[in-house]
């Protein structure tokens, strides 16, 4: 044998894959985006209507009785386009399933004809056949909670188009709203024909009574329009049954009641720094965090929304996404939801300790554990301890507390050989393998063990049961790293399940708990090309899907382990481009799947990059935070304003103090508290 040759082969292959490992650890170039939209001084956004088109995008909208979703467009002759959807969650159907709320599209061909001067309106699609001199150009699409669209009629353009669609805050109705303007000199006759329209599922197929979907007109007839005067018309979207008749709706109060819902979310948690794109994309995804709550028989229940998740809870999106978000967000209804959903999954502990379904579904009626265990009691645990801890209110804690301990011993006892969780599947359910431990469910489980540390001790629990769970994350920590870490094409990262030997975007989650090992070669390859798309992370490198809740993970673990830099550039692209681009404005569920509906727990997640990551917010007692901020190259300054949490109200200011140094101020009414850190640092903060 020629040793020479060999060893030269050697070299050569040593050379080539330390070549490959330096291409792919290159960061991943991010594609220049032309923005659609643009942000107006009042917070909202527009899309001015311009020569790019024709154009489609689809926006979710929820109330406590009704969900719309509205698919809009305009074509290439300027013409609008609507789709609307309504979904009603407590309006039931039967057989009994999860996608079970009685729902009903209306397109433009189903709405009553309107008529200018006795031509008829041609607007988007509807009697497209039939010959007008009255044609729609629209001129730009707004949005901020209510959806706006701007039309100018007819050839001269004299008469102007205001329409809005909004879902009622508390009732089972959806209205579109017509308001024309005539802005020339002569006096116009416009006419809405009167419409209403009743559709029945069979009585079999509904519970518990059978229920009707209405669509009504209000203000119908014809009006004469004085030059410079308006006329309004709506539409209504109503859902009925004996026990909820149809009533009078007042169109107006119906819009100012959802504004004054929009407003008061977005006077809570605000976030200011120098970056207008980020300020405005946190506000509008605490907008779908938080509207998406239905009030059910079983109580106020936060659902996904996407035409098919109401009316129930899964254990990822409400248990460990969304809750600990309104844990620091102050909206009432938020923490009620929290709370609940907490109280229902503690309604399936058991002592053969088999686990708990992964969602509740119809109004409480049943449940769905089609993917058995996903790592449900690791989902829970972490949220409910983080939430119990976040929220700061001792009575509350004690009621989460036995769900907490009954989630920590059944992951015990799931504790492999290997001393990692074993699990079914994962909160993909099955979608890409999982095997039969993975990453996730082991990284969760870790910190609800530590949050349970802290939350153990405020509640007084015998000093041997928070000793055990300090001892059983230290060996959680331990095992995560010899059971999953590894050197998977070419980074230093993890792998995601025993065997798995292709990056998956979910090596993100320890970054996410302070586990920092393994950052440099998890960073580099959540940038890669391998994993990074022009949409956020592949959820399988090489594989075209995505869904965004881990993207929104490893944005928010980059920042917390101290890559600010790296993060800020990936979390401006990845901000600009939900807000701002061709499919507005909320983070989103996943493609192919679902094609980015706009699950609203990912909203909440896109919160916490900023909450958790940029600020650093970690629980530390009741009345107490780790402060751990990221504050970027070029800022000076950034802040959360009317922060509910730990028990206050607060603001919290971030500014540079010196040459690596950051101070720290914490406003509650007119008292001040500062401190100041070297960067990097954490700060313990008591309120």
């Amino acid at each position: 044998m020629n040793f020479c040759l060999v060893r030269k082969s050697l070299n050569l292959l040593i050379c080539l894959s330390s070549f490959t490992c330096a291409l792919y650890a290159q960061q991943s170039p991010l594609p220049v985006q032309q923005d659609r939209w643009r942000i107006l001084p009042d917070g909202s956004i527009e899309w001015p209507i311009d020569n790019r088109l024709p154009h489609n995008d689809h926006v979710e909208m929820s109330g406590e009785k009704i969900s719309m979703w509205v698919q809009y467009g305009v074509n290439a002759e300027g013409q609008s386009s609507l789709n609307r959807t309504m979904v009603f969650p407590t309006f039931r159907l039967l057989p009994v399933r999860t996608i079970a709320s009685m729902t009903y599209n209306v397109t433009d061909g189903d709405l009553p004809r309107f008529l200018i001067n006795d031509k008829l309106l041609k607007a988007g699609v509807y009697n497209a056949a039939v010959a007008t001199d009255m044609p729609e150009k629209v001129v730009s699409v707004r949005q901020k909670g209510i959806l706006q669209i701007n039309s100018e009629i007819g050839k001269d353009r004299t008469i102007v188009l205001q329409r809005t669609l909004f879902p009622s805050v508390d009732k089972p109705v959806a209205i579109e709203k017509w308001v024309f303007t005539n802005t020339g000199k002569q006096p116009v006759k416009i006419e809405m024909e009167y419409l209403y329209r009743e559709v029945r599922p069979a009585l079999e197929r509904t519970t518990p009574v059978q229920h009707s979907f209405v669509v009504t007109t209000a203000n119908e007839g014809l009006k004469v329009v004085a030059p410079g005067d308006s006329v309004q018309f709506a539409v209504l979207y109503q859902a009925s049954n004996k026990d909820n008749p149809l009533g009078k709706v007042d169109v107006n109060a119906a819009q100012s009641a959802r504004q004054q819902r929009v407003n008061g979310i977005l006077s809570l948690l605000q976030l200011e720094t120098p970056d207008p794109v980020l300020n405005a994309a946190f506000a509008f995804a605490c907008i779908r965090a938080t509207e998406s709550i239905y009030k059910t028989k079983g109580g106020y229940l936060h659902g996904p929304g996407g035409l098919r998740y109401y009316a129930a809870i899964w254990a990822n999106d409400q248990a460990e996404y969304i809750n600990p978000f309104f844990g620091m967000l102050g909206d009432e209804t938020g923490n009620k939801s929290a709370m609940n959903a907490y109280r229902w999954f503690a309604r399936y502990m058991n002592d053969e300790y088999k686990p708990i379904p992964s969602s509740i579904i119809a109004e409480g009626d049943a449940t769905w554990h089609g993917a058995k265990d996903r790592g449900d009691m690791a989902m829970i645990a972490y949220g409910a301890a983080r939430y119990a801890l976040t929220y700061g209110n001792v009575d509350s804690a004690k009621v989460l507390w036995p769900l907490i301990e009954w989630c920590l011993e059944y992951l015990k006892r799931k504790v492999n050989e290997q001393g990692v969780v074993t699990s079914n599947s994962d909160e993909l359910e099955g979608r890409f393998p999982a095997g039969k431990a993975n990453l996730h469910t082991s990284t969760l489980y870790y910190d609800a063990l530590r949050s349970a540390v802290i939350l153990g001790k405020l509640l007084q629990v015998p000093k041997a049961q928070t000793d055990r769970y300090i001892k059983e994350a230290q060996e959680m920590r331990l095992n995560i790293e010899k059971f999953f870490g590894a050197t998977v094409e070419g980074f230093k990262t993890y792998r995601y399940y025993e065997g798995n030997d292709t990056l998956r975007a979910w090596i993100c989650t320890p970054l996410t708990v302070g586990i920092y090992e393994r950052k440099e070669g998890t960073v580099a390859a959540l940038f890669s090309p391998r994993l990074w798309t022009e949409d956020g992370l592949a959820s399988l490198a090489g594989n075209t899907t995505f869904w965004d809740r881990s993207t929104l993970y490893a944005l928010r673990g980059v920042l917390a382990a101290g890559e600010t830099e790296k993060a800020m550039q990936f979390l401006r692209y990845y901000s600009r481009r939900r807000l701002l681009g061709e499919h507005v404005p909320y983070p989103v569920e996943a493609y192919p799947e679902g094609n980015q509906r706009h699950l609203s727990a990912e909203s909440g997640l896109y919160c916490r990059i900023f909450t958790e990551g940029l600020f650093g917010i970690r629980p530390a007692g009741f009345n107490s935070f780790e402060c751990s901020p990221r504050l970027p190259n070029g800022w000076d300054q950034m802040a959360l304003k009317n922060v509910h949490a730990f028990g206050n109200v607060f603001d919290l200011k971030v500014s540079r103090a010196g040459a690596d140094k950051l101070g720290i101020t914490i406003i509650k009414g007119q008292k001040e508290k500062k401190y100041v850190i070297r960067e990097g640092a954490t700060q313990q903060i008591q309120l």
